[in-house]
């Protein structure tokens, strides 16, 4: 069974444009990114799927150099990118992640794997209900039951974010939501905003071993201490 990652990335983002590959300590956000998903040795690899914009071009060829497959779609139509990289990489299954979590931990990716393989699920997530800080959040899907579910979607969402017809039609679909015990506050660990951006350099700043080293859990910790030293990231 092929299954690989595939993180979605534009550099259009209404609330900070550019941000994945704006520099954090001298290298872009998304060079962190592809530290963490190399460390997952439960899947075959990972991709980008980014838009056939001339905006996204950095983007591809940031991949082109670090060795990483792209995949190039419709800028609004972010479902049909990923229908065309699962056909394109003949994958049997694939995980979803967005490229704004440069700090997302792979032992949560591998978790969601593990319970997809061992149930007969057409969908394991971990934001249906949520125990994850935000920029820690994974899909794991079936490529064959998403490609045939592709032909159903039609609202706007539905293209846009990828997985909302699934959580939609709750009765059609075996979802699986898999939680941490105990449950991690449902802090922010993404990039969105230039708040955020300024947080997540902050946090790395303050790492004293590689960052792919670090659990949510551990994350968590020091995102809470730096909130008490000055209060700004509630």
């Amino acid at each position: 069974m092929s299954t690989k990652i595939i993180m979605q990335a534009r550099m259009s983002s209404s609330r900070l444009p550019g941000k994945v590959l704006m520099d954090i300590h001298g290298r872009p956000m998304l060079s962190y990114l592809f530290e963490g998903l190399a460390k997952c040795k439960a899947v075959d690899g990972f991709l980008v799927a980014t838009s056939l914009e001339p905006s996204d071009d950095p983007v591809a060829e940031f991949c082109k150099r670090e060795g990483v497959g792209c995949f190039r779609g419709d800028l609004r139509n972010v479902a049909q990118r990923f229908l065309g990289a699962i056909k394109t990489e003949k994958l049997d299954s694939f995980v979803r992640i967005c490229a704004d979590s440069p700090l997302l931990d792979y032992r949560i990716i591998e978790k969601g794997l593990s319970a997809f393989r061992k149930g007969e699920f057409d969908l394991v997530t971990n934001v249906q209900k949520r125990t994850y800080p935000r920029g820690m959040s994974v899909e794991v899907l079936d490529a064959k039951i998403f490609c045939g579910a592709y032909r159903e979607f039609s609202e706007e969402g539905d293209f846009e974010h990828v997985t909302k017809f699934f959580y939609r039609h709750p009765e059609r679909f075996r979802i699986f939501n898999f939680e941490n015990e105990p449950p991690l506050p449902v802090v922010n660990l993404s990039v969105d905003t230039p708040e955020d951006m300024a947080l997540v350099k902050e946090i790395i700043g303050r790492l004293d071993k590689p960052h792919w080293e670090y659990t949510a859990a551990e994350l968590v910790e020091l995102r809470a201490e730096l909130a008490g030293k000055d209060g700004t990231h509630g």
